[in-house]
């Protein structure tokens, strides 16, 4: 009896470890959600909607991206007074393309905080100013329903150094394997709630599935709301580093 007794405590603690080993690290779970948001690389074609309570405008573009924080551009394709406009992010150095007045501005840490083109995105949340592994510290606060999926909930606090928008961000992502973002909330640096991002319609995209309709809301601001529809995708495709230079943004199609 005493033998199958010690026998049962081993077993015990073996599953026990194993399962506390099996546990997924904060950490871990935001640079997966990273890689399935957008691989070693990305191509993405969508729509972008600002919503006001008066009117709507309507955005076409196209992005690319390499590595997990490297290298970003973005290039509107309509409507036609803004198509050729384009954002580059190299590292940490950020431009923005006008083509109407030929134009090139260094966007400074300052102004990632501005909206991108009218919209309820900052520079920040279209151009990836801040890594999310890399820039902030994570806590696993627990499991929550969001959006019709569970979800973990992260919170992230950045480090002291790091030149970021936002004071805390919440952000939950599926516990299905495939680390799905589905919601996340900014906030200021006086912990009050900036606007919040919900993310719906997941659908294959290329060779995943994840949502493909995303939107942005600003808190306290009524009837006021920004739309990104994902319309195709591409992940972990050859890219090369001299396609995200300044010339290049400027004749990008």
């Amino acid at each position: 009896m005493k033998k199958v007794s010690t026998l049962l405590i081993h077993l015990l603690i073996l599953f026990f470890s194993g399962s506390l080993m099996a546990q997924e690290t904060a950490s871990e779970i935001v640079a997966k959600m990273q890689e399935q948001q957008r691989g070693q690389s990305s191509y993405i074609n969508m729509t972008m909607k600002v919503i006001r309570p008066d009117w709507t405008r309507t955005m076409e573009m196209k992005s690319w991206s390499k590595g997990t924080d490297d290298f970003f551009l973005v290039l509107l394709t309509a409507p036609a007074k803004d198509k050729g406009s384009a954002s580059l992010k190299r590292y940490k150095e950020m431009w923005s393309w006008t083509p109407s007045i030929e134009r090139t501005i260094k966007i400074s840490p300052s102004m990632m905080s501005q909206s991108w083109m009218g919209s309820d995105f900052t520079n920040d949340d279209l151009m990836k100013g801040a890594s999310v592994v890399k820039d902030y510290s994570h806590k696993l606060l627990g499991k929550e329903e969001v959006n019709g999926y569970e979800c973990y909930k992260i919170e992230m606090i950045p480090h002291e150094d790091a030149a970021v928008v936002w004071g805390k961000v919440l952000v939950w992502v599926t516990t299905d394997g495939i680390y799905n973002q589905i919601k996340v909330e900014n906030y200021d640096e006086d912990m009050y709630l900036v606007n919040t991002l919900n993310c719906f319609d997941v659908k294959e995209l290329g060779d995943r599935k994840m949502p493909s309709r995303m939107e942005m809301v600003p808190a306290d601001e009524e009837g006021k709301k920004t739309v990104m529809i994902y319309n195709d995708a591409k992940f972990n495709q050859k890219i090369a580093e001299n396609f995200f230079t300044q010339q290049n943004m400027k004749r990008v199609r």
